[in-house]
């Protein structure tokens, strides 16, 4: 089996993190794997922002929280110490499908890095909200982008979960 295919069938979504750091190294090998899902026509409408200042971090988890209907004190990121927030050019209409393959790649290439990664929501709702429009006018970013997803990162403070057993009729061949 290729590694390729080994790193998809282990992938698992992490849900407790230790508190330790990634290392920058790590996080840009991640990110640069981002970079190079595939897009619509190539157009690359997604975004990614790289948060590891805690300040921030907290921040965005109490407003994720608040959008999720949870009190602030719950944290949607599970203790990840790094946030990598997608987000995607509305003028493309491939937009919501370039951000999705983005958040694939991250999540794919932070396993292959031995950290854990998991998918948090509610990116959409922040980044309608004043916090988003606080960070993307803070790095100066223009346009009418839509928060697509988190891909939190860190180093699991568990043991990866068993796949769940692949549905009956998952693939249908017409030869």
């Amino acid at each position: 089996m290729s590694e390729t295919m080994q790193t998809i069938m282990e992938r698992r979504s992490v849900r407790k993190y230790k508190p330790d750091m990634v290392s920058k190294e790590l996080i840009d090998q991640v990110v640069k794997a981002g970079t190079y899902a595939a897009t619509g026509m190539g157009n690359q409408s997604p975004l990614i922002i790289a948060v590891t200042n805690k300040a921030l971090r907290d921040k965005l988890s109490k407003a994720n929280a608040r959008f999720m209907g949870q009190s602030e004190d719950f944290d949607p990121f599970y203790g990840a110490p790094v946030v990598l927030i997608v987000l995607a050019d509305k003028a493309h209409p491939t937009y919501v499908y370039d951000g999705s393959l983005v958040m694939g790649n991250l999540m794919l290439a932070a396993t292959e890095a031995g950290l854990g990664s998991c998918w948090i929501h509610r990116a959409k709702e922040e980044f309608e909200d004043e916090i988003g429009k606080e960070i993307l006018k803070s790095l100066g970013i223009e346009g009418d982008y839509e928060g697509i997803g988190h891909c939190i990162l860190g180093y699991a403070d568990c043991e990866p979960a068993e796949a769940a057993p692949r549905k009956e009729n998952y693939v249908y061949y017409i030869e």
